[in-house]
């Protein structure tokens, strides 16, 4: 760990952590020597596991049960969490959910609630974080290679959403550049995660690397968002997917 990307003193929050990315970025941050909170939703055994890991890192962990369609829930996990570390300097914005649905198929209430987790929810997520963050702090959001490619049926509305991040970015990066703090959007291709299991195998032959990503190679770029090193990049939305975007 060299001293640019030492994240030592450091306080995380990973909203959507208990599982997939989010666990897998609350352990490198932790790795990276912060300790971290996240938040989750139906999986507490899921949390505490990754809590766990955390501790296991020599980092001081905290599961906060927070729905992200719900805006006093992201509220209070915020508090939850400063009040327990004293500061916040990196948020990880990682929840989200994933509905497949042919756009004559989309019910009202499915759109509303992906609205309302992967936009909505990240908005105010990043608000709820910004608040407590310093100087030189970092907010990144995890959204999705389907903002460059949607190229899959029935996920017009998905897409949509991720899309709707990477601009979001863009436009809070702005907001907070005077402040010192840096914003930017992790879009990964398909990775093996709960979310997506039942669909991987259809993607991998259509990826130029021919295979699904794992989510320890997404979260190496979490570390670096998250560090020093980073600094001059805000606003930016990478993508990881294998070549499947180009």
């Amino acid at each position: 760990m060299t001293e640019d990307r030492s994240l030592a003193g450091k306080a995380a929050m990973v909203f959507g952590g208990s599982r997939g990315i989010g666990a897998a970025a609350a352990r490198r941050l932790a790795r990276e020597g912060a300790d971290v909170a996240l938040t989750y939703v139906s999986a507490p055994d899921k949390a505490a596991e990754t809590v766990r890991a955390i501790e296991a890192e020599g980092r001081t962990g905290l599961a906060i049960a927070a729905d992200s369609a719900d805006p006093q829930a992201i509220r209070r996990a915020v508090e939850e969490a400063v009040a327990r570390f004293g500061r916040l300097d990196v948020a990880v914005v990682n929840a989200g959910i994933l509905r497949l649905g042919d756009v004559m198929a989309v019910g009202v209430e499915e759109l509303d609630l992906m609205l309302d987790v992967n936009v909505r929810g990240v908005f105010l997520a990043i608000q709820a974080a910004a608040a407590h963050l310093g100087e030189g702090s970092r907010i990144i959001t995890i959204g999705s290679n389907t903002a460059v490619r949607s190229g899959y049926p029935g996920s017009s509305v998905y897409a949509m959403t991720k899309a709707a991040v990477a601009v979001m970015v863009k436009g809070i990066a702005v907001d907070l550049a005077p402040r010192g703090i840096t914003v930017n959007n992790i879009q990964p291709g398909p990775t093996r995660t709960d979310m997506t299991a039942a669909h991987l195998d259809a993607l991998a032959p259509i990826i130029p690397l021919r295979r699904v990503g794992e989510p320890d190679e997404i979260v190496g770029l979490v570390a670096y968002l998250a560090s020093r090193e980073s600094g001059y990049m805000t606003g930016s939305s990478l993508t990881i997917d294998g070549g499947l975007a180009l």
